[in-house]
């Protein structure tokens, strides 16, 4: 679809969103505006196989909408089967081989054969990642009595809000509900416009800008380099990674504020981060916070109890291993999402041991000053910038694209 068509219509689709919201009320405002989303999910995120695709994505969401009304009542195992229906669909869809399903399908052979180079059918289903996390969390969200269980409308609407579909954020239903009840929030419509712009700006030319002098571009060009231009790729992938992330979340946010619908932050100045730790707290927000809430804090009770109150520090150790080696292979199925999982579990474990460590050394008063250092701040920021640029030539290369990097340097 041609760009200036994409943004006539992502503006058509925001008015009329903001119409039906301020203008509708009840049922006609809920299933219109579910209405209006599928529209939208169809015309923008459909590739090729448009229909086929389209009607297997609905039917996943209306089995997830039917083990959230079966099964998601307080108390109980039951509530933990809707949780999971959204996560193995995901695990069918994105991580069993394209390959199987072409053995009973004439559909998705006539696909593959398009699309040979894709492991999976998750290149087809767009944002099936973050449905899943969406969708799962809004059963515990029910089940703990934070949000009433919604109709077959509100789901839909939300399970296909336009905005958040393809990168994010994960917004949680008791956020994305505000807007429909009785006083929608108010969010300034100029704030919402700038943060849009804002957003564009860095998604369409600084994040276009970066990407010339990433991997791909500069060191998969067919030609033998410096080994200079190594650390240089290094950090202009994590600008680029960093600009075409965050100004899609950008754009996703002033785009939905702009129809009056509050949308979670996902990054909150990354480069600045401490340590890694604190990288995870400002990057990817809404997917460090449901690793936490659903992962973290659980698996770290049950590790604590089983190590005992002795060892409650290697318990935390152990469930940050898992819970970023999660991370990793959510973010892809090849091996090399995976290490870099690792890579970060092991920057967070080291921070996590080196602050125990420094607590006992230095007190309570020291321990304060030495956060308050500046000095020391500086060399912080700087090492974790250094090492969360590094750790991403593993995210962005493949194992033999790696050695074909390393092939490529003199």
């Amino acid at each position: 679809m041609a760009p200036l068509l994409t943004f006539g219509l992502m503006l058509g689709y925001i008015a009329a969103g903001r119409w039906i919201i301020h203008r509708l009320r009840g049922g006609p405002r809920t299933v219109a505006f579910a209405l209006l989303n599928l529209a939208g999910f169809y015309v923008f995120f459909m590739q090729s196989a448009r229909l086929p695709i389209f009607l297997a994505y609905l039917a996943v969401v209306v089995m997830q909408y039917l083990a959230l009304l079966l099964f998601s009542g307080k108390g109980g195992w039951k509530p933990w089967l809707a949780f999971a229906t959204p996560l193995l669909f995901l695990i069918v869809i994105r991580y069993v081989p394209s390959t199987f399903y072409a053995e009973f399908s004439g559909t998705i052979r006539r696909m593959l054969s398009q699309h040979a180079t894709h492991y999976s059918l998750g290149f087809y289903f767009t944002g099936i990642s973050y449905l899943a996390f969406r969708s799962s969390l809004l059963v515990l969200e029910v089940r703990n009595g934070v949000v009433p269980r919604p109709g077959f409308w509100e789901y839909l609407g939300f399970c296909f809000f336009v905005p958040t579909v393809p990168v994010g954020p994960i917004n949680p239903y008791s956020n994305y509900r505000r807007t429909f009840d009785a006083v929608p929030p108010v969010i300034p419509p100029g704030r919402a416009a700038l943060r849009a712009l804002v957003g564009m700006v860095k998604y369409l030319v600084l994040a276009i800008l970066c990407q010339q002098l990433t991997y791909a571009w500069l060191l998969m060009d067919g030609y033998y380099h410096s080994w200079v231009d190594l650390p240089v790729t290094v950090l202009f992938y994590y600008l680029y990674l960093y600009f075409n992330f965050s100004g899609f979340c950008d754009m996703a946010i002033g785009g939905a504020g702009l129809m009056g619908i509050p949308v979670a932050e996902n990054f909150n100045n990354p480069f600045a981060a401490r340590n890694v730790k604190d990288f995870w707290n400002r990057w990817h927000i809404t997917l460090s916070q449901y690793f936490r809430d659903v992962v973290f804090s659980p698996l770290s009770r049950i590790f604590a109890r089983w190590l005992g109150p002795a060892h409650v520090n290697h318990a935390i150790a152990l469930t940050i291993i898992v819970v970023f080696l999660l991370v990793g292979v959510w973010h892809g199925a090849g091996w090399n999402y995976a290490a870099y999982g690792a890579a970060h579990a092991l920057g967070v474990v080291a921070n996590h041991y080196y602050t125990i460590g420094l607590k006992k050394w230095l007190g309570r008063d020291g321990f304060k000053a030495y956060n308050a250092n500046p000095w020391i701040r500086a060399v912080a920021v700087t090492m974790t910038f250094c090492y969360c640029a590094a750790t991403l030539f593993l995210f962005a290369n493949r194992f033999d694209e790696m050695k074909a990097i390393f092939g490529m340097l003199k």
